[in-house]
């Protein structure tokens, strides 16, 4: 095979990105007949199609996603480098993305993290928060370094990326009232109007077994994928709600609720998520060992 051309995969990159050849040829202020030259000419070089064409739209094949992963990460570290040479900053500052899936306790995660930010001062930071899928998207176009998720990638699962344990946290369950001196928890949830979290949330499925082992049957009156979002209705009485016991305090005082009760036998799962061809993994580790310490792992 010839030398790699790096005009030629910067065309098919733009392409893939943005899904059609008419696009990229408006980025590149060139005619689309120029795009889809370049693109055959990189094909006929590799040997390899990388797109499948269907009722002409471009589809990348397995080769494809392939190419386009190492030209994502190419082109961004070819973006890092512009900005850090244009800067007037310290050329050894980097950039370090952290990914948190939306059912992740904000305090929980700024536990977890804001120790490694002040040590490591000298790198910027950019925090994203995504669904479990979008993340790991991310992730493999080696987009983002590092995710906070709450459950760890599914076995089979084709992405060059490794998981770890961070620990686990019973559920406590918390209401705008506390409970009359008739009431006992956990039978007082029986019809009692109840905020759950959305199907994208890791403890969704473990909360409906739990409820379903005790012969629990609330109302529930929403759903939220955004966990924030959940207490802030609880805080305004639409329902009672459970958050980990681990930041209990923090949404007592945070909130204007009151625990009403603890199910130990309920636990949400954190777990961190690295790709394995990150080279730095001096921030990861860090990370990782902190969020372990809180949950006395």
């Amino acid at each position: 095979m010839h030398h790699l051309n790096y005009h030629h995969l910067y065309y098919f990159f733009l392409v893939a990105r943005e899904g059609s050849i008419a696009k990229a040829a408006s980025l590149l202020h060139v005619t689309p007949q120029t795009v889809s030259g370049q693109l055959s000419t990189f094909e006929n070089q590799l040997g390899y199609c990388l797109f499948d064409r269907v009722n002409k739209r471009l589809h990348l094949n397995t080769k494809g996603k392939v190419v386009f992963q190492h030209a994502s990460e190419i082109f961004n570290k070819g973006n890092q480098l512009a900005e850090i040479l244009n800067s007037h900053e310290d050329v050894s500052s980097k950039e370090f993305v952290i990914g948190i899936t939306n059912g992740i306790p904000k305090v929980l995660f700024y536990d977890f993290v804001h120790h490694t930010m002040r040590e490591h001062a000298n790198v910027k930071y950019i925090i994203k928060e995504d669904s479990f899928d979008g993340l790991l998207k991310e992730l493999a176009i080696n987009a983002i370094d590092f995710i906070v998720a709450d459950r760890g990638i599914a076995p089979g699962t084709q992405i060059n990326a490794s998981s770890f344990f961070l620990g686990e946290s019973a559920m406590s369950f918390f209401a705008k009232h506390p409970l009359h001196p008739h009431q006992h928890f956990p039978q007082c949830l029986n019809e009692m109007p109840l905020l759950m979290q959305g199907h994208t949330s890791g403890i969704r499925h473990a909360l409906t077994s739990w409820l379903e082992t005790e012969q629990l049957y609330p109302k529930i009156v929403a759903e939220f994928d955004d966990t924030a979002l959940l207490k802030l209705f609880g805080s305004e009485d639409f329902g009672v709600f459970c958050a980990p016991s681990a930041i209990a305090e923090h949404v007592e005082a945070q909130y204007d609720v009151h625990c009403i009760g603890n199910a130990p036998s309920l636990n949400e799962r954190y777990y961190a998520i690295t790709g394995k061809s990150r080279a730095d993994y001096t921030i990861s580790k860090a990370i990782v060992e902190k969020a372990r310490q809180i949950l006395n792992v």
